[in-house]
C-alpha cells in the first residue's frame, strides 16, 4: 500500500476564532450535536496533558506525540462538512481540521495531516501511520474490535437523498429496494456496507469519488445516494435541486466520533479534551467557516 500523502499545518499564529457546534438550523429543521471546531478552553501554557502526567504510563501515544513535536491526524479529505482536502492546492478545511488545530495547540505540538482512504482508515491507524482518525468517522462494531473512539461528538444516521421531485417516491427502503433504482455509493465506507447489507435488487453504483458523487444525481446518472442526515442537509444548502429524505427521521441511529489506536493514555487525553471543547460556540458558525 502507498504511504498517504502529508500536510504540515503550523499551528502556531493560527486564528484562535474557531468555534464549535450546537445546532445546524436549516428550513425549519435541527440536527442536534454535541461539537464541533472551538474556541480554545485551555490556555497554551498548561496544557490538559499535564492535568495527568502522573497517570501517564511509559511509552504511551500521548508520550510519543509530545517527543516528536507533532500531532498526525488521518483523514480520507473528501466529506465536508468534517474535512475536505482541496486537490488544486493541498488546502485542508473542516470541522474535524479545525478541532484538530485545537487539540494540537492544547498539546503545544505541531499538526500534521496525513490523507488516507475510507477503506485503508483502518489499517493505516494500525499501521501507526497517524495518532487520530476523522473526517466524519462513524463509530461502527467492525472498527471498534481493532480501535478505540472517543466520546462521541454528533448523533447521525443514514438517509437518502435524490433530485427534490423524487423524494416522495423513495422514503422507505422498499421504495428503495426495486429494480432499475440505481443506488450511488463512494467505496469502503459505512455508505458502501449499509447499502450492501440493506438493498438486495436495487443496482449499487461504487463512484470513487466522493467530491464529485452528487453531480452524478444531479445529472441524473444515478437516483439517490443514502448517507449521513448532516451530509444530506450540508448537499442541499450546496445543491438546491438535491433535497434530503426525512434527515430528522433518518433509517439507522449513528455517532460521529475520533479513531483512536488502543492506548488508554491517548484515549483519556482525548476524552477529556473533547467535552470542553463542546460547552459553547454555534455549529452554524462552523459550517459556514469550513466552506471557505
Amino acid at each position: 500500500m502507498a504511504e498517504p500523502s502529508q500536510q504540515e499545518l503550523i499551528v502556531e499564529g493560527q486564528n484562535d476564532k474557531l468555534t464549535i457546534a450546537a445546532r445546524l438550523k436549516q428550513g425549519g429543521h435541527t440536527v442536534s450535536t454535541l461539537l464541533l471546531a472551538g474556541a480554545m478552553m485551555f490556555p497554551l501554557s498548561a496544557p490538559i496533558e499535564a492535568q495527568a502526567t502522573g497517570s501517564i504510563s511509559p511509552g504511551s501515544r500521548l508520550d510519543e506525540i509530545r517527543a516528536r513535536g507533532t500531532l498526525r491526524v488521518g483523514m480520507p479529505g473528501d466529506y465536508p462538512p468534517f474535512g475536505l482536502r482541496d486537490k488544486a492546492t493541498g488546502l485542508w478545511k473542516g470541522l474535524d481540521v479545525d478541532e484538530a488545530v485545537m487539540m494540537a495547540k492544547a498539546l503545544s505540538v505541531k499538526l500534521e495531516i496525513v490523507q488516507t482512504s475510507w477503506s485503508a482508515l483502518t489499517s493505516d491507524l494500525f499501521a501507526g501511520k497517524f495518532d487520530v482518525g476523522a473526517g466524519g468517522v462513524s463509530i461502527t462494531p467492525e472498527r471498534q474490535k481493532v480501535a478505540f473512539f472517543s466520546t462521541a461528538i454528533l448523533d447521525d444516521g443514514k438517509t437518502p437523498i435524490t433530485r427534490c421531485e423524487n423524494t416522495a417516491k423513495f422514503s422507505t427502503l422498499a421504495d428503495i429496494d426495486k429494480p432499475g433504482v440505481r443506488v450511488i455509493t463512494p467505496p469502503g465506507g459505512t455508505n458502501e456496507g449499509f447499502d450492501r447489507t440493506h438493498l438486495h435488487v436495487a443496482s449499487i453504483i461504487v463512484f470513487p469519488d466522493n467530491t464529485r458523487i452528487f453531480d452524478e444525481v444531479i445529472a441524473g446518472r444515478a437516483d439517490l445516494m443514502i448517507t449521513d442526515a448532516i451530509e444530506t442537509k450540508l448537499q442541499h444548502r450546496i445543491h438546491p435541486e438535491l433535497c434530503s429524505v426525512h434527515p430528522d427521521h433518518p433509517f439507522t441511529f449513528a455517532q460521529k466520533a475520533y479513531l483512536l489506536p488502543r492506548d488508554s493514555d491517548w484515549k483519556q487525553w482525548v476524552d477529556k479534551f473533547l467535552p470542553a471543547q463542546m460547552k459553547t460556540g454555534s455549529f452554524n458558525e462552523a459550517i459556514r467557516h469550513s466552506l471557505k
